[in-house]
């Protein structure tokens, strides 16, 4: 079989529970030597000295309010808190001297205000800057050992241009002589810093954080630091709280518990009891997340922490309003309340104020929860907190929604979700503004269900065409920004300072990784192997950041970000014609709905909720792909589980066609279905759908199949019409290849396969030398074993088998082209090599017969497995990965993935299967077949066969109606019947 295996996707909570704050100071990072610290030159003479512990000392009124110039300087001295105000846009600068060998820690306390420190050295060069919570409360806390005796410089900046004048407290806590453990402490605290920025990031950004907390942590120990290290581990099980991995969450606190008893920290002791809480609340165990509060609440009422005590008061609410005690969950948002307005926590107020309007909601009292929801409205307005302003109004939204009042419903969420658009459009990091996106897709939900609403009191109004175009704002933006960046260089007119350190990072970065493998390959401490893989993954950090700052300052990526999907009448002008009839579906918790859109119309049909729909699809895609081998199966238990699926499979797929395609069934006829899907029907190939039928479930006759979907339609999928459309424009004037057909096939895997001993070497083994570019092969190779590992695809069968019928495929496809118009690439020229010349372009179809892998854990590592060896049996790259496909130019008409689940990938709400289809796309093919699930290799190969005929011989067919009549073919062979034979390949873009 040819295989693609996806590993378990990993699954992202986005929890609504407030924690307690991750923990920790904002900590700049610091390049060190050992026991040294490198502070990189920065500031202005003259100093003095604060004492820690001495009263705060008021500013003089003529420096309040006004932001100081470099050369106004305050001076600190240990043992004189300063404290003054800030206001929006304002920076204040102070000086602190420092011997060579003095260790420095300072503290900012913010009250009102979210201020950014940081720190330069005598030369005025940035060592770096602080700013952890983004937050108008809290402690930023910069610590330092100096190498060069002067005059050091801080700055206290605020973060927004348009913030509220608040007040802060800078103070130095500790300047003396510096131990050992102190520049252990400050390396840590660089580090944990470093942890704290990936934290709050993409998924990939945490995991990468937990590696970082884990460095700390090292350190911190080192340092005999027992405070720290009970943050650091309270903070890694925030991490995989975040990821949803509770057990390990679990864990850490328990690490982190005991740690803060001993050493009398009743505070941190607090946080963790919150946070252990908070996980079994997200568990649903609300007697044990109870028990945890309650311990939280009596020890932050005991320390006098008000703060603290209203975040436990508010979670302990939340766990009441799950339990479904709506009056005991406003005892205790009230109480969180007066003590939030007591301490004159702004945002926590307003998020107290949410989360009773929600109470009164679960009461059915709508009036209160609209005035609580409006109360928290006006206060994230007044602060800034754009978010939760979001958030508030998707609450009214949905109380004025409830009450009848659907205009005002409509105007509360076009608020929000302008808001949601503009935040998304501010975020320069892709994979951000993905997540964010998928985040809030709640929100184009309750749009959508508000228009169809208004839709269904007065259809003529035309909300329905209103709420299609909403649904197609919701998905796939991040595709459409790909597709228009891929056609524009989006590095002209960047600073050239920041292509060089560009290009600097990636040649730092291939170094790097071919040292670690070279270091793997010969005796090594486990040290030496972390040290080196973290190294690498800070310069991948590092090199992150940079393509995002590329971003935001090119002058081009503003429009980029801000493209927009198109109308309905866009969509019915650019991409539809009168044979075609667009689907699309928006799955909702509430309910679902169909958009059924002609070149001249649109119905639109209200269905089953998302979980009814998601059920039945499921159910559908087991039975689908039972053929499939088990690991470990015995062939009579499959040969009975597969009988069973093929009893099963026509009535469940009825039920499924009957709930989606059952509204508009008068409308198919015979046309052309273009399928944008949701959730997990992107997995459901519409082709193996039985034609709906009228009646219930028994109506089927369960004596005859049904003739499915395929039979009088063609079938293409899309993320999104908009796609399309995009698609059409950017390939719009093309001149079409000269060539035909290039080939890539029957691969070479194995150093023992009979294609090697035939054309091996004669030379003396000894004679054999290690290729100059071993290196590299070595960091492909195990990237690829990493990643086969995380699929499955390498484990007990040690390796990829060769496919023999991909050979007959080829040959098969090859003999409909004249020579001339052909590039045929089998055995060892099945390569990477082959793969990235640039010749590929010059042929108008590529197709690849072999190996493929989609790695949901690791995108990145997801790929098309080609000739691991070179004619000697030498190891060579053949590892054809996800970045190399969006790096080529392929200005080619169709590619084909003739391998497994090659259609398929990591599935982000709102923007579909992000996988290879995707990056061919990117790369510049405007159509691709690919496939849902691990095909079998013999009807496969037969059905590549037809697919060619009907595209390349005397019919010349379009690939979608080439695509059809060859999977009708293979369903008309009694052996390859079953739709698993012939339906897992489906195509995706372009019909034309």
């Amino acid at each position: 079989m040819r295989r693609l295996v996806i590993a378990a996707l990993s699954t992202l909570i986005l929890l609504c529970i407030p924690l307690s704050p991750p923990q920790g100071r904002g900590l700049h990072s610091i390049r060190w030597t050992p026991f040294t610290i490198n502070l990189l030159r920065a500031g202005s003479p003259d100093a003095t000295s604060l004492r820690p512990g001495a009263p705060p000392v008021q500013s003089p009124a003529s420096t309040r309010g006004a932001a100081l110039s470099a050369q106004e300087s305050i001076s600190l001295e240990p043992g004189k808190p300063i404290e003054r105000e800030l206001s929006g846009g304002q920076s204040h600068f102070y000086k602190i001297a420092m011997t060579s060998g003095q260790y420095l820690r300072i503290t900012v306390s913010q009250q009102g205000i979210d201020a950014l420190v940081a720190l330069f050295t005598p030369d005025g060069n940035k060592v770096g800057e602080v700013d952890s919570d983004q937050a108008t409360v809290g402690s930023e806390m910069m610590s330092a050992v100096a190498e060069a005796a002067g005059a050091y410089k801080i700055e206290v900046r605020s973060t927004e241009k348009t913030a509220k004048t608040g007040r802060y407290e800078i103070k130095v806590e500790e300047l003396r002589e510096a131990t050992a453990e102190d520049n252990y402490r400050v390396v840590a605290e660089s580090v944990f810093r470093d942890a704290r920025r990936l934290q709050n990031g993409t998924l990939e950004a945490r995991r990468k954080s937990i590696e970082k907390y884990h460095e700390a942590l090292e350190l911190f120990r080192q340092a005999g630091d027992r405070d720290d290290e009970a943050t650091t581990l309270n903070n890694i099980g925030r991490v995989y709280q975040s990821l949803g991995e509770m057990k390990k969450a679990i864990e850490k606190y328990d690490e982190a518990l005991p740690i803060r008893r001993s050493i009398g920290d009743r505070n941190g002791e607090a946080v963790t009891l919150n946070n252990i809480g908070s996980v079994y609340q997200s568990a649903g165990e609300m007697q044990k997340a109870l028990e945890k509060h309650n311990e939280a609440l009596q020890l932050r009422r005991a320390i006098g922490d008000k703060r603290g005590e209203a975040v436990t008061l508010h979670n302990i609410g939340r766990v009441y309003n799950s339990l479904g005690d709506g009056q005991k969950a406003l005892e205790k948002f009230n109480e969180a309340l007066r003590i939030r307005r007591a301490v004159s926590d702004r945002s926590g107020e307003a998020h107290t104020l949410h989360n009773i309007g929600q109470a009164y909601v679960s009461l059915g009292d709508m009036q209160k929860a609209l005035e609580n929801y409006r109360e928290a409205l006006r206060i994230r307005q007044e602060i800034g907190e754009r978010d939760g302003e979001a958030s508030s109004l998707l609450g009214i939204a949905r109380v004025e929604q409830a009450r009848g009042n659907t205009p005002q419903a409509r105007q509360a969420i076009e608020q929000a979700v302008g808001i949601i658009e503009s935040l998304r459009a501010g975020l320069h990091v892709q994979d951000l503004r993905t997540s964010y996106f998928a985040s809030r897709r709640e929100y184009y939900e309750s749009y959508i269900d508000i228009l169809m609403k208004m839709h269904r009191k007065n259809p003529s109004a035309g909300a329905d065409a209103t709420a299609f175009a909403v649904s197609e704002r919701a998905r796939a933006r991040f595709l459409l920004e790909l597709l228009t960046e891929s056609r524009a260089d989006i590095r002209q007119g960047v600073d050239g300072s920041l292509l060089e350190r560009e290009r600097s990072l990636q040649q730092l970065l291939n170094a790097k990784a071919a040292a670690q493998f070279a270091l793997l390959n010969r005796k090594h401490t486990p040290e030496q192997a972390e040290a080196a893989a973290k190294e690498i993954a800070s310069i991948i950090a590092e090199y992150e950041g940079l393509e995002a700052q590329i971003r935001a300052s090119s002058p081009k990526y503003a429009a980029l970000t801000q493209s927009q999907p198109l109308s309905l009448s866009e969509i019915q002008q650019q991409a539809l014609d009168p044979e075609t009839l667009l689907l699309e579906y928006s799955l909702g918790e509430d309910a679902s709905y169909l958009f059924a859109v002609s070149h001249t119309s649109i119905t639109s049909h209200q269905l089953p909720k998302r979980a009814e729909i998601e059920a039945v699809a499921r159910s559908v895609y087991e039975l689908l792909t039972a053929p499939q081998p088990g690991p470990g199966e015995a062939e009579a238990k499959r040969q009975s589980r597969i009988e069973e699926a093929r009893a099963n499979y026509w009535p469940q797929a009825a039920t499924l066609s009957r709930m989606l395609l059952g509204p508009v069934s008068s409308q198919l006829g015979k046309k052309r279905l273009v399928i944008v899907a949701d959730g997990a029907l992107q997995y459901i190939p519409f082709a193996a759908l039985p034609a709906p039928s009228p009646g219930n479930d028994e109506g089927q006759d369960s004596g005859a199949e049904p003739q499915p979907l395929i039979v009088e339609h063609e079938i293409v999928s899309l993320p999104s019409a908009s796609t399309l459309a995009t698609l059409r424009r950017e390939t719009a004037g093309r001149k079409p290849a000269e060539k035909s057909l290039a080939v890539l096939a029957d691969p070479v895997f194995m150093d023992d396969d009979t294609r090697v001993r035939r054309n091996v070497s004669k030379a003396p083994a000894k004679e054999k030398t290690r290729p100059a570019d071993s290196d590299e092969i070595d960091i492909a190779s195990r990237q690829m074993a990493r990643s086969g590992q995380e699929t499955g695809v390498i484990g007990a069968e040690g390796g990829f088998g060769r496919l023999l019928s991909t050979r007959r495929e080829a040959t098969a496809i090859l003999a409909l082209v004249p020579e001339r118009e052909r590039m045929q690439a089998l055995d060892f020229e099945a390569s990477r090599t082959t793969a990235l010349r640039p010749e590929l372009g010059e042929y108008r179809i590529l197709h690849f017969a072999t190996h493929g892998m989609l790695n949901s854990i690791h995108p990145e590592l997801s790929g098309i497995v080609l000739s691991l060896v070179d004619e000697e049996g030498k190891p060579q790259d053949g590892f054809l990965r996800l970045q190399d496909i969006y790096n080529l130019k392929l200005p080619v008409e169709l590619v084909v993935l003739s391998a497994c689940r090659t259609g398929l990938g990591k599935e982000i709400k709102g923007e579909g299967l992000i996988g290879l289809a995707r990056g061919f796309m990117y790369a510049g093919a405007p159509r691709i077949v690919a496939s849902l699930w691990k095909v079998d290799d013999r009807a496969t190969s037969e059905l590549m066969k037809r697919f060619y005929q009907g595209l390349l011989g005397p019919e010349a067919l379009r690939p979608a109606g080439a695509l059809r009549q060859a999977q009708l073919s293979i369903w008309k062979q009694k052996q390859w019947r079953a739709p698993y034979y012939w339906a897992a390949f489906v195509l995706q873009g372009e019909w034309k």
